[in-house]
C-alpha cells in the first residue's frame, strides 16, 4: 500500500484514485463499493434492560393466566371441556386469527422475496399488497377479540378483557423470536470486476 501524500503538519494523508489515474491499484481495496452489501435493511438496536423486562412480564403473565385457568384447571383444558364456554364464537374467532396468520405470513414471505431480488428506491408490488391486506387483517383482529371475550365472558366476566390483552401482548412478544430459517438475514459475496 501506498503510504499517501504529505500534508502540513508532518503527517500523511491517504488519497483515492480511481483506475484512469496513474496508481499502483493498491488503493483501491480501501473503496466504499468494495464491501460487502446485504439485501436487508440495518439491524434493529439491541434491546435495553427495561424493554427486556417488560417482555419478561408479558410472558409471565400469559403463562400464569394459561396455567391456573379458572384456578381449578389450566386455560387450555378449559377451552376443550367447559360447558360455559359458547362454542360458535370462539371458533369463529380462531378462524378469525388464523386467516391474520395466514396474511401475516403471506406478506412476510411477498416482502422477504421482493427486498432479495430488488434494490430499487420507492413504494414497491410488496408495501401495495401490504398496505392493501392491512385493513383486513386489522379488522379480522378487531372481530376476533370481540368474539373471544363473547365465548369466554361466563367464565371470566368482566376480566376477560384483560386477560385477552395479556396474551395478545405475550404473541406479539413472542412472534419476532420464531422466524424461519429462511428469513435470517443472509448476506451474499458478490463477485466484484471494478
Amino acid at each position: 500500500m501506498s503510504g499517501g501524500t504529505p500534508r502540513g503538519g508532518g503527517g500523511l494523508m491517504r488519497q483515492r484514485h480511481s483506475q484512469g489515474y496513474a496508481s499502483s491499484g493498491d488503493d483501491l481495496e480501501d473503496d466504499a463499493c468494495s464491501r460487502h452489501r446485504s439485501f436487508l435493511g440495518p439491524s434493529p438496536p439491541p434491546k435495553t434492560w427495561i424493554e427486556m423486562l417488560e417482555n419478561f412480564l408479558w410472558l409471565a403473565s400469559a403463562a400464569f393466566i394459561l396455567y391456573f385457568g379458572d384456578q381449578e384447571s389450566n386455560m387450555i383444558h378449559l377451552l376443550c371441556h367447559d360447558n360455559r364456554i359458547r362454542r360458535l364464537p370462539l371458533y369463529l374467532g380462531t378462524i378469525g386469527i388464523g386467516l391474520n396468520t395466514i396474511i401475516f405470513i403471506y406478506t412476510t414471505f411477498l416482502a422477504w422475496s421482493a427486498r432479495r431480488f430488488d434494490e430499487k428506491w420507492g413504494l414497491k408490488k410488496w408495501e401495495i399488497t401490504s398496505l392493501s391486506v392491512l385493513p383486513f387483517a386489522t379488522v379480522f383482529g378487531i372481530i376476533s377479540f370481540c368474539l373471544f371475550s363473547f365465548a369466554l365472558w361466563p367464565i371470566w366476566s368482566f376480566l376477560t378483557l384483560p386477560l385477552l390483552f395479556t396474551l395478545f401482548m405475550a404473541c406479539m412478544v413472542v412472534i419476532p423470536c420464531l422466524i424461519f430459517g429462511t428469513l435470517r438475514p443472509q448476506y451474499y459475496d458478490e463477485l466484484r470486476t471494478d
